[in-house]
């Protein structure tokens, strides 16, 4: 009697052979919209090129100050100082924890030499942070996330080649964190200085072995790489930030104006926020905070620092050897 009674509620409560494989996705949506999301972009460059502007177009928010106009009485900083400002921004009912980490004092100096330390440290400082929450025995149920997830280089639009101070930066900090060059104010450089100089550029990172974002050799598969690809024809973007409206053929159009002319805003950046917010995460996670956390460990062992776990790959390697050059 039980089981004719149950056989029609099973057959009116779920469709036969229906598992609900499709329905974790939801599952998975609804927690993380719970649960908010964090991004920490740290923007790195000389003063002056726009990187407060820049940030703030990209979020349509006052997400960082400016700092490229001081006072008179102000002074350039003696040494680089690390700035962190953060803001929580929702959009279409998702929540994200934005913050903003600025250099100040970065290239604005006569004598450049190991600029790049203090930024170094700082992201080796938040790796270790978060390992330290990671192994701690009463660790929190989610751990506070302060790693830098992307680190926006701003190349000054010179129309000629990288600096050495743009090459050296870019070498040691690509095998740590995902560096993302970005020519400042490209609006100053015609159509063929621009084109010219973006050529120049990615000769100069091929020469030096510099493995800026989207790297090569994470790309997981066919249509990640032809994506990818895609983005890496445009690498070095070029930018142009404004925070002003202008009416254009009855629309209203972020831009640049002068005297003679007025330039539309570009973000080509902006592809990367929407398509690869994720993806920069992962890789911050499973390449370059993985990396530390086993050479960490195999400190704590008492393990030599070439030694590393079996699965960390060859470019992770290389990532530990230049996190040593400091």
């Amino acid at each position: 009697m039980q089981r004719s009674h149950l056989t029609p509620i099973l057959k009116n409560s779920c469709e036969f052979g229906y598992v609900g494989i499709d329905a974790i996705l939801e599952q998975m949506r609804r927690k993380a919209m719970k649960q908010g999301f964090e991004l920490n972009i740290m923007v790195v460059g000389q003063s002056g090129l726009g990187k407060s502007t820049l940030m703030n177009t990209l979020f349509k928010s006052k997400v960082s100050r400016k700092s490229a106009q001081p006072n008179p009485e102000e002074r350039i900083p003696k040494t680089i100082e690390i700035k962190s400002i953060s803001h929580d921004i929702e959009e279409k009912g998702v929540r994200m924890k934005l913050t903003v980490i600025d250099t100040p004092g970065f290239g604005d100096h006569i004598n450049n030499e190991n600029c790049w330390q203090p930024i170094m440290k700082f992201i080796n400082d938040q790796y270790e942070a978060y390992l330290q929450e990671e192994i701690n025995i009463n660790r929190k149920k989610r751990i506070p996330d302060s790693r830098v997830h992307c680190c926006i280089y701003f190349i000054p639009p010179t129309g000629h080649c990288l600096r050495p101070l743009d090459v050296e930066f870019m070498r040691r900090l690509s095998k740590v964190v995902n560096i993302v060059p970005v020519i400042a104010k490209a609006d100053t450089l015609t159509l063929e200085e621009r084109d010219f100089f973006k050529q120049k550029i990615r000769e100069e990172l091929r020469a030096n072995e510099i493995d800026v974002y989207p790297q090569k050799e994470f790309d997981e598969d066919a249509e990640d790489r032809m994506i990818n690809d895609k983005i890496r024809e445009m690498i070095p973007f070029a930018v142009v930030g404004s925070d002003q409206e202008y009416q254009v053929n009855g629309k209203r159009i972020l831009g640049r104006k002068t005297k003679w002319d007025w330039s539309s805003l570009e973000l080509e950046p902006v592809c990367i926020c929407r398509t690869h917010m994720q993806n920069i995460k992962d890789i911050t996670s499973s390449i370059h905070f993985e990396t530390y956390r086993v050479r960490r460990l195999n400190e704590s062992n008492g393990l030599p620092h070439h030694h590393l776990a079996p699965q960390t790959n060859g470019a992770a390697a290389q990532h530990e050897a230049l996190s040593h050059e400091m």
